[in-house]
């Protein structure tokens, strides 16, 4: 959770003791444990609410399938960009991909060309100026 370990937990735990003192910790530890509770019965309250307003659609939902992690971007702009249909039961031909046009006085075109016209054993252009 939020990359917290053991370790680190209990850190903040000594120094919090250091900080706050044995007169004010219990206090604070309760407000913390207040807190806590507080934000679990609001996460129920969300997941009762939408269970209300989802019906007995609610438990039927696999939630996994929904999970943003396990989207590619990559594949879903290569997707995208071919004109298949990826719910088509045939495999379509080879899909074409548009592509850009190429720049010809782009700064990489430029640099490569003057890399290609050096001689050899001529050295590589340097700038004194650059840091």
């Amino acid at each position: 959770m939020f990359g917290l370990t053991f370790e680190k937990l209990l850190i903040i735990g000594v120094i919090a003791v250091f900080l706050l003192g044995p007169e004010r910790l219990p206090h604070y530890a309760a407000q913390l444990g207040r807190l806590v509770r507080s934000l679990r019965d609001m996460a129920n309250g969300a997941k009762d609410r939408m269970r209300e307003e989802m019906g007995p659609d609610f438990d039927d939902v696999d939630w996994k399938k929904l999970d943003p992690r396990q989207y590619d971007p990559r594949r879903i702009i290569r997707e995208a960009l071919t004109d298949a249909d990826p719910f088509a039961e045939e495999p379509a031909a080879a899909p074409v991909v548009a592509r850009a046009g190429v720049n010809e006085n782009s700064a990489y075109l430029q640099r490569k060309r003057k890399r290609e016209a050096l001689g050899a054993g001529e050295p590589a252009p340097f700038d004194t100026e650059a840091t």
